[in-house]
């Protein structure tokens, strides 16, 4: 007789041998890196009819407890997506996703016990005063520009991938190091300028030792070249090396074994498609995954930011386990195409069943899904709320405007905005040298002034620096930002 766990390994072989542009198109299209203002409030998903309400978090969580009254029951005679559709319609969303207590968090989306985030996303546990930046976790602080910063590093500027320490700029692949500038793959590292591939090394340029005082006059000199801060970043290596792992194939995977693809992770054991996870050791079978951590995780298959273990094809899934086919859960156990349920169990669309009646239910469903051939499927696009060139998926990868709006998903059209009052002035972003210089004493100076306008870049698009990005450029003596934040985090990326 066919039980749960057949069909769990119906998924996972399934899983295991995804391609990889599948992962990227159909998983992170569901991760969005841009917000939209709805009414009075920020919100993560845009106007659409994909969406029915979108209320803020206080209504929401004011709420939470009603959401078994919004079932819908499970229709035998439509499949498993329409039913999942119209109990999605059903809900009413978040604006944004904030886990447990955060503070000066508006303006960011996916943050866990963090303060003051301004457009950062998926922002975990004891982070502050982060801006323009994704993944970062960890008792990390004053990061601005970034992809994937964990563990107890700070003053981390347009870099990638950085675990540990402190005053990182335009660097990529750096360990326990500090002072690092236009660097890559550096461990234990300290004050180098255009480096790559070092190991305990120190006043360091081009991979050359320098004696101290000759050290900071060459940096002196590298460092007031400030318009060529960005061509030095597209310059800055960017092969990888893949540490303490045996048997990994691609970007920078750390103590790990058995992992196809990919991109940031750690203590992985056996994977494919996996993508800024990682935490402690004992963490085995991850595929197709984006965003996992927690103390302890097995068997994650087609997720996106979850933590615990047994969880499939499922997003947002927080301290919870056996799971299926399920959206923003908190603390639940053993449910099936689940909206946003918090300390539940033994739930179908949200309707409550008895452990008995659940497991007679869930297997007739499964029966039905597996004899469409739709068992294995991810959310389908048809539903995906967010626009696709808002979204990581996006930014990691050059796709085609024709070839995701073949397939459903939507595609904003419009120039990126900020809200801009009308007496607000717009400069040129060829304008910036104008508000930036060394002044009389050889000190780097930003005019104030800029806070006041609204920046167009040369794709027509708009930005502004706002006062807390601000006092980091000028504390830290560098050159306003050129470029849209997507670009920015774009650069990030290298596939």
């Amino acid at each position: 007789m066919k039980d749960l766990k057949y069909y769990e390994n119906i998924i996972k072989d399934k899983r295991k041998k995804t391609l990889f542009k599948d992962f990227l198109i159909e998983i992170l299209s569901w991760s969005p890196v841009n917000l939209q203002k709805i009414d009075w409030f920020v919100s993560r998903f845009p106007k659409t009819q994909r969406i029915k309400w979108i209320v803020d978090i206080k209504e929401f969580e004011n709420n939470r407890d009603d959401l078994l009254k919004k079932s819908i029951g499970y229709d035998s005679d439509i499949n498993f997506f329409e039913n999942f559709k119209n109990l999605f319609l059903n809900i009413r969303m978040c604006n944004t996703l904030s886990f447990w207590y955060n503070e000066n968090t508006e303006f960011a989306d996916t943050i866990f016990m963090s303060k003051k985030v301004y457009l950062g996303f998926i922002i975990i546990n004891n982070c502050e005063n982060i801006m323009y930046s994704i993944s970062v976790k960890d008792n990390c602080n004053d990061v601005i520009n970034w992809l994937s910063v964990w563990n107890w590093s700070s003053i981390v500027y347009q870099s990638a991938w950085i675990l540990k320490w402190f005053k990182i700029f335009y660097s990529r692949y750096i360990i326990n190091s500090n002072n690092i500038w236009f660097s890559s793959n550096l461990i234990w590292c300290e004050e180098c300028i255009f480096c790559s591939n070092l190991e305990n090394k120190k006043y360091y340029i081009n991979n050359k030792e320098f004696e101290k005082t000759q050290y900071f006059i060459q940096k002196e000199i590298i460092l007031k070249d400030k318009y060529n801060f960005i061509d030095f970043f597209n310059n800055v290596d960017k092969k990888w090396e893949n540490l303490l792992s045996d048997n990994v194939i691609w970007n920078y995977i750390i103590n790990s074994s058995n992992v196809n693809n990919w991109y940031f992770c750690s203590n992985v054991r056996n994977g494919k498609n996996i993508f800024l996870v990682g935490w402690m050791d004992n963490n085995t079978n991850i595929y197709d995954a984006f965003t996992a951590w927690s103390p302890y995780w097995d068997d994650l298959y087609w997720v996106m930011w979850v933590s615990w273990n047994n969880i499939y094809n499922s997003a947002h899934i927080i301290e919870s386990s056996n799971i299926f086919y399920s959206y923003f859960l908190n603390s639940c156990s053993y449910c099936l195409w689940c909206i946003w349920l918090k300390n539940k169990q033994y739930c179908i669309l949200n309707q409550q069943y008895t452990k008995e009646d659940w497991e007679i239910e869930v297997l007739k469903i499964f029966k039905k899904m597996e004899e469409e051939w739709i068992l294995w499927n991810f959310f389908p696009w048809t539903i995906n709320p967010f626009y696709f060139n808002d979204t990581i998926s996006w930014l990691i990868w050059w796709f085609k405007k024709e070839e995701v709006k073949d397939k459903w998903y939507m595609w904003r059209d419009k120039m990126i905005k900020v809200d801009v009052p009308k007496w607000t002035e717009i400069i040129k972003v060829d304008d910036l040298i104008n508000y930036e210089w060394y002044d009389e004493n050889e000190n780097w100076f930003i005019n104030p002034k800029i806070l006041k306008f609204i920046i167009q870049d040369k794709k027509w698009n708009y930005y502004k620096v706002i006062k807390e990005e601000y006092d980091f450029l000028v504390k830290n003596s560098l050159p306003l930002p050129r470029l849209h934040r997507f670009d920015r985090m774009k650069l990030c990326f290298w596939i």
